[in-house]
C-alpha cells in the first residue's frame, strides 16, 4: 500500500473533539477534507499526523495548543465603551462579530464580557489554548 508522504494531497474524514467530549467539528454528512500534506492548509499536529498513514487508516491524535491554534494571548481581549457599539448589534455572550481595524482589515472577535460601561472583545481563536483530538481516517490519496 502506498504511504502519505509530504507533498501529497489526501483526503480525510475527522471529528475534533475537546477533552470534554464536546465536538467542535467534524466531516461527517460532508466530503471528506482535502488538502496537500506539509503545505501548511490545516493545524500542524494535525499535518504531522498523516505521513505514514494508507488509505483506510484510523487513527486518534491529541494536539495541544501550541499545535493547533494557539495559547490565548491577553493582548487578543480588547474593553470597549459601550457607547460605540451600535444598539443593534447582539452583545450576548459568545456572538461572533466582525469588526474593522485601523488599517481597514476585518477581524473576527467573540463577545467574552459585558457590564453596563464596557464590552470585551476577544480576537483569540476560539478553540486557542484548547487541546484538541481528532479521530481522522485516510479515505484516498489523490
Amino acid at each position: 500500500m502506498t504511504q502519505v508522504k509530504t507533498g501529497d494531497t489526501v483526503r480525510i474524514h475527522y471529528t475534533g473533539t475537546l477533552n470534554d467530549g464536546t465536538t467542535f467539528d467534524s466531516s461527517a454528512g460532508r466530503d471528506p477534507l482535502e488538502f496537500v500534506v506539509g503545505s501548511g492548509q490545516i493545524i500542524p499536529g494535525l499535518d504531522k499526523a498523516i505521513p505514514g498513514m494508507t488509505v483506510g487508516d484510523k487513527k486518534t491524535v491529541e494536539i495541544a495548543p501550541e499545535e493547533a491554534y494557539g495559547p490565548v494571548h491577553a493582548e487578543g481581549r480588547q474593553a470597549v465603551p459601550r457607547q460605540e457599539i451600535p444598539n443593534d448589534i447582539p452583545l450576548d455572550l459568545g456572538t461572533q462579530l466582525q469588526v474593522q481595524t485601523p488599517n481597514g482589515q476585518t477581524m473576527n472577535v467573540t463577545v467574552a464580557e459585558v457590564t453596563e460601561t464596557e464590552v470585551t472583545l476577544d480576537a483569540n481563536h476560539p478553540l486557542a489554548g484548547k487541546d484538541l483530538t481528532f479521530a481522522i481516517e485516510l479515505v484516498e490519496i489523490a
